[in-house]
């Protein structure tokens, strides 16, 4: 695989905002995986940001927990969590320590290691153009493409294996907000937020 470079890692800094700043920011930015030679990267078009003082559909919303206490954290770590007893959805930690906050990532434009990532979804490398189109655009197919399970649960994202690079922000006239999907707590909070016209978007 052709290696991403130059390229500039997301800082930590980045990641210590607000989860309602990270989340239109990091619209645009490249997510990757590497092992050796082998790179999964792809777009981050689609995401949902999280915020446990204010917001009954986070996980933190009632307090720490087992399952949530990664999220509690310093930004800069990645939050796995099992749902329907049978997906991976991950996120990424923002804000200062003990706040609970972090931004759902919803969808990826596939930019590398496309075959290793249709194999883990579909079990084959070659796909046609509808199952390259429904890839990665949605929270558990993410995961699944990338290969990420409960133990990436607070993974660094800077890292050398995974990490998330600096690209030019989005334009915030191509920036779609929503309210978020599949919730049934805070559902009016315009929190959800993707770029406009992408096909790699989960719902529009």
């Amino acid at each position: 695989m052709k290696k991403i470079i130059p390229f500039r890692k997301l800082t930590l800094e980045f990641y210590r905002k607000d989860a309602l700043k990270v989340a239109q920011s990091i619209l645009g930015k490249i997510l990757v995986r590497q092992s050796g030679d082998l790179i999964l990267s792809g777009k981050i078009v689609e995401v949902e940001a999280y915020k446990g003082n204010i917001d009954k559909a986070a996980h933190t919303f009632g307090g720490k927990t087992k399952r949530n206490e990664v999220m509690f954290e310093e930004g800069g770590l990645l939050y796995v969590y099992f749902t329907y007893g049978m997906h991976y959805c991950s996120n990424v930690v923002t804000g200062p320590s003990g706040e609970g906050q972090a931004v759902l990532l919803r969808g990826i434009e596939p930019i590398s290691g496309i075959e290793t990532m249709a194999f883990n979804r579909f079990g084959k490398n070659t796909i046609n153009e509808k199952e390259n189109i429904n890839l990665t655009n949605g929270p558990a197919k993410i995961c699944k493409a990338f290969g990420l399970d409960k133990t990436w649960n607070g993974a660094k994202l800077v890292s050398d294996n995974f990490f998330i690079i600096d690209q030019p922000d989005i334009p915030s006239a191509l920036i779609v907000t929503t309210t978020r999907i599949g919730i049934k707590k805070s559902v009016n909070l315009p929190w959800r937020f993707y770029i406009k016209n992408n096909s790699f978007v989960s719902k529009k």
